[in-house]
Parts: C-alpha cells; sequence; structure tokens
C-alpha cells in the first residue's frame, strides 16, 4: 500500500511542479486564461497544505504503513528535493506570478476564454 500512495503522492506532485513551470510559459505565450487555471489549481493545493498543517494529507496517510520519517518516505523524490519542495517551488510559484502579472500589464493582453474552441 505504501508503493501505491508513494506513486500517487509523486503524480500529484509532478501536476502541481509541472503547472508552477508552466505557468511562466504561458504568459509568455500570453495565454492568461491559461495561466489563471493553473493559478487557481496550485492555489487550492496551497489551501489544502495551509490546512493540514503544510503537510500533503497523502503524508499522513502514508505514514499509517511505515516507521520511516525520512524527508522521501512517502514520495519518489530524492530526499533534498522532498525537504526543500516547499521552499523551492513556492519561491518559483511566486517568481511564475509576478511574470504572469508583468506580462499581462505590459503587454495588455486580454484573458482569453478557450470556451468553444
Amino acid at each position: 500500500m505504501l508503493k501505491l500512495i508513494r506513486l500517487l503522492h509523486t503524480i500529484v506532485w509532478a501536476l502541481f511542479a509541472g503547472s508552477i513551470i508552466a505557468l511562466p510559459v504561458l504568459a509568455w505565450a500570453g495565454r492568461f486564461d491559461r495561466a489563471l487555471g493553473l493559478t487557481s489549481l496550485v492555489t487550492v493545493e496551497c489551501m489544502v497544505l495551509a490546512t493540514n498543517r503544510w503537510r500533503c494529507p497523502l503524508t499522513s496517510i502514508a505514514t499509517k504503513y511505515t516507521a520511516d520519517r525520512r524527508d522521501n518516505f512517502d514520495i519518489y523524490l530524492p530526499a533534498w528535493l522532498a525537504r526543500c519542495n516547499k521552499q523551492l517551488f513556492g519561491a518559483l510559484f511566486a517568481a511564475a506570478e509576478l511574470f504572469a502579472i508583468w506580462r499581462w500589464l505590459t503587454e495588455g493582453l486580454p484573458v482569453r476564454s478557450t470556451m468553444g474552441s
């Protein structure tokens, strides 16, 4: 069961890490609608973490299946990345958001809707 939890946690982590990395790319391309969608997704994840004392709920589940408490006991990431994950991706998220806002303000591009396209 722990392997399944670690796999799921890694997939969820990759989704959010990829979303954060994609934000400035989408802003550069002027796709502010999609950037806003990713911002919303990551913000919801931040709220989930905040309400769980800055721990992923999957970490709490994984603790039931092992006494191991290394930084990466619950996820398939290198220990250093698991340890610094929130600080690293928090800083990247903040920088990506600032870049997206700057692009939106300087380009004066409207938020395009993908509805119907």
